[in-house]
């Protein structure tokens, strides 16, 4: 499986890592994808943020829900929530065809996103996670629902680097980077 690391500001900062230890961590593990996600900062940060992620690797970088601040990344990852508010026809409107993929948590809403004109989907959540109290856990569950996808699946929520997971091509990683 491929590591697909998961940025979020408020961890980092919890943690006390840094950028630059962060994105060593993401290259020592050849890390393929990283989703920055930052729910209180302000646009400035978010950009400033996404702007110093870039000038430190080459590592493909999508911002979480933020429509607005693709233009400074590679692509965007957006949820379920997110998709109540604006269409995929709408996102792809203001993105083009740099990357976009799509939280999904059950047999409906993979089928749904076959249909939907997106790069990937997360699927999860794997495991509780301290971040997400109210995602419902797949765990062994979630290989014969990544089976049900068109699209190429993120294992999502408590996923850890040396997880393997039949029928999924990344692992979304976030709080077990912090252990490397």
């Amino acid at each position: 499986m491929k590591i697909y690391a998961l940025l979020d500001y408020e961890t980092l900062v919890k943690k006390e890592w840094t950028f630059e230890r962060f994105i060593s961590t993401c290259l020592d593990l050849h890390v393929e994808i990283i989703q920055y996600r930052d729910k209180k900062g302000d646009k400035t940060r978010k950009i400033e943020s996404l702007q110093k992620i870039k000038s430190l690797c080459d590592i493909t970088l999508l911002i979480n829900d933020n429509v607005d601040l693709v233009e400074f990344c590679d692509g965007l990852h957006v949820g379920q929530e997110d998709l109540k508010q604006i269409s995929i026809e709408q996102i792809r409107e203001k993105i083009g065809r740099k990357i976009l993929g799509v939280s999904t948590h059950n047999k409906k809403e993979i089928l749904e996103a076959n249909n939907l004109d997106i790069d990937y989907i997360g699927l999860g959540a794997y495991r509780q996670t301290s971040t997400k109290s109210d995602a419902s856990v797949l765990k062994e569950s979630l290989s014969k629902l990544a089976s049900l996808s068109f699209k190429p699946v993120g294992a999502i929520g408590g996923v850890k680097v040396d997880d393997e997971i039949d029928g999924v091509t990344y692992a979304v990683v976030g709080s077990n980077l912090y252990e490397y």
